[in-house]
Order: structure tokens, then sequence, then C-alpha cells
């Protein structure tokens, strides 16, 4: 059966309120017409989560300057300045993340794994409201899974059963991501018939839907 859908379609899944992740580094690996149709869907109260809230006109940033986001997870958001408006105002919540801990909180959500210790955030604003474990006298943070309703994966190559591959950089959180959602999305630059074994970045078994860009 051919996972191939219109953006349209694509959009239509995706429902007011839910928990989305969105692959990309700076918008770079983001799925970014279907984020374009996602704002002139008018969709709303969303949870985010990013390595980055990107800028104000492309990737994740757009969903925020157009009020579609009420939570941002993210690692990074000083190239948006919108981002960081709403956040002071308290119209928007943001929860930072350091960037190592939150690839390993979704490849936790990914596995099926209940969290991970970490020093990294130990004295800092970061350990607030979080377990504290001590193993052989030294002390951890226990840091949570992540997972998504949705995750929006940008890559470059398809083939005919849903592989993917990423050129460059455009890999960064998406092969993580498309793992730890419950319905995934892949917008695609270019389609092939078959993509050879070696090169797979992720496998068409974790791939629900592909969007043409």
């Amino acid at each position: 059966m051919s996972k191939r859908i219109t953006i349209d379609q694509a959009v239509e899944m995706i429902k007011d309120g839910s928990t989305i992740m969105i692959g990309g580094f700076l918008g770079a690996g983001s799925a970014n017409k279907v984020i374009e149709a996602m704002v002139k869907a008018g969709k709303k109260d969303l949870t985010v989560i990013c390595n980055d809230t990107s800028f104000v006109e492309y990737g994740s940033g757009l969903l925020v300057a157009n009020n579609c986001v009420k939570k941002v997870i993210a690692s990074h958001i000083g190239t948006n300045p919108v981002t960081g408006e709403k956040m002071m105002s308290g119209e928007m919540e943001v929860t930072l993340v350091p960037q190592g801990t939150l690839a390993e909180q979704i490849r936790c959500g990914g596995a099926g794994i209940g969290g991970f210790l970490t020093t990294t955030g130990l004295g800092t604003v970061c350990e607030e409201g979080k377990q504290k474990v001590t193993v052989d006298g030294k002390e951890f943070l226990l840091e949570k899974p992540l997972r998504a309703d949705v995750a929006l994966i940008g890559a470059s190559v398809c083939d005919k059963f849903g592989n993917l591959v990423y050129r460059g950089t455009s890999q960064n959180f998406n092969p993580l991501m498309a793992t730890a959602a419950d319905l995934v999305i892949a917008e695609v630059k270019e389609e092939v018939e078959e993509i050879k074994p070696e090169y797979v970045k992720t496998p068409y078994l974790f791939v629900d839907y592909i969007v043409k860009a």
C-alpha cells in the first residue's frame, strides 16, 4: 500500500492540542511545506518538541510566530525573538533542555526506556522538580523520555517503501524523532524506486506517510 498522501491530508491528521516533534536545526531538515500548511489551516494549542525554534518566517518558528503553539520544549530559542517575547509575557510556555539531554530523552522515548541518569544540569535551574539518584556515591538527575503524537520529518530522499535518506546536516534530530511518535509523516524532496539498505537512515517501518515537497 502506498504511503503517499497530500500536504492537506497530512495537515488534517494533525489535531489541535497535539504534541508534535519537528526535526530540523534552524529549519534545515524540517518539514517546511507541511508547517506552512499547518499555519494556513489555523492549527492551535500545539506542544512542539524541537531542537530550536528556528526563525520567525521558517521551520518551527513559523508556528510560534503565528500563535499555533502553547508550549515549546527545545534547547535553543535565540534565533527567534518571538519565542522569547511570548515566553517573557507568559503567552507561551517554554522549557529549555540541554541539547544532549533532549536528544537522549527522545531516543529513550523511541526505545521504550524509562529514562536515563545524567549529571548535566545538576546545581542549575534544570534540576528543579526532578528526581535525583545516587549511584556509587555520585548524584545524577533522572531525565524522563519524550514521545509525541506526531513527528514531522524532513528527508532528502525516499523510496517506494518509505525508507529515508538525509543529505548533509539535515539528518540532525530526524532519525531519533521518527522512532518516538505515534504517527510519523515525512516530507521528502526526491523520490526514487529503491534505496540500497546500507544508505538508509530511517527504515520504512518507522514511516507512516510520505508527502512530496
